[in-house]
C-alpha cells in the first residue's frame, strides 16, 4: 500500500503545495510516510486534471489518496464525481483526508476484520458523497454570488474585470532583485511558481526596455 497526496489549487496565483507540509505531518501521526506528491492548479469544478489522471494510473490497486480536504477533489458536477469515483474504485483506491476521521482507518487496515472493513467502507462512501454534495453547493453559491455582485457592478458601470493583485507582485519583484530563488519566494509569500515567473518574465522586459 502506498500513500499518494493530491495537492491542488483552483488559481495559478494560489501556492497549491500550501498543504504539503500538514499532510506529511499528518501521515506520520497514523505512522505511515507519504510515497509520491501530485500537485496542479486547476478549478475543483472540472475532472479535466491531468496530475490526478498520472495519480490514478501510476496507483496500485489498494494505494490510498491523500488530500487535505474532500473538496481538493470533489467540487465537481454529479455526472462527473460518479466518474471519478469509477476511476478510483477500479483500482480499489481509497480517499483519505485529516477532516474525515472514518477514513483515517484505511491508514491501518491490519486491526480491522473484513466484516468491519466493509461497513467502514459504506459509512466512508456515504460521508464522502455528502462531502462531495457539500462542496458543489458551495462552489455554485460562490459563483452564482459572484456573477450577482458582476452584473450589479456593470449595472453602475464600475465593474472593471479581475485585477492582478499588483502589491504582490511588487513585493514578488522585490524579493527576485534582492537575489532570493523561486522556492525562497514561495516560502515566504505563499504564491506559486508560475506567478512568479510571470514577475521574472516583466522584470527582464523591463530592463531590457
Amino acid at each position: 500500500m502506498f500513500i499518494r497526496a493530491y495537492l491542488r489549487a483552483s488559481t495559478q496565483e494560489q501556492n497549491a503545495e500550501r498543504a504539503k507540509a500538514s499532510l506529511i505531518q499528518f501521515a506520520e501521526q497514523h505512522g505511515q510516510r507519504i510515497a509520491a506528491f501530485y500537485t496542479e492548479n486547476v478549478s475543483g469544478a472540472t475532472l479535466h486534471r491531468p496530475e490526478l489522471m498520472r495519480l490514478i494510473a501510476e496507483s496500485g490497486e489498494g494505494d490510498i489518496v491523500l488530500v487535505e480536504q474532500i473538496d481538493r477533489l470533489a467540487r465537481l458536477k454529479q455526472q462527473d464525481w460518479d466518474t471519478l469515483k469509477q476511476k478510483l474504485a477500479a483500482k480499489r483506491l481509497a480517499i483519505v483526508s485529516p477532516e474525515l476521521p472514518t477514513s483515517w482507518l484505511a491508514l491501518d487496515k491490519k486491526d480491522n476484520t473484513g466484516f468491519t472493513d466493509s461497513i467502514l467502507q459504506a459509512v466512508n462512501s456515504m460521508m464522502l458523497d455528502m462531502l462531495a454534495a457539500v462542496a458543489r453547493k458551495d462552489y455554485e453559491d460562490r459563483r452564482r454570488r459572484q456573477n450577482q455582485g458582476i452584473k450589479k457592478a456593470r449595472s453602475e458601470g464600475k465593474y472593471q474585470g479581475r485585477q492582478p493583485d499588483l502589491k504582490r507582485r511588487q513585493h514578488i519583484a522585490s524579493l527576485l532583485r534582492t537575489g532570493h530563488s523561486y522556492s525562497e519566494i514561495q516560502d515566504i509569500l505563499g504564491c506559486s511558481r508560475h506567478l512568479i515567473a510571470s514577475v521574472a518574465k516583466e522584470q527582464k522586459q523591463s530592463d531590457a526596455a
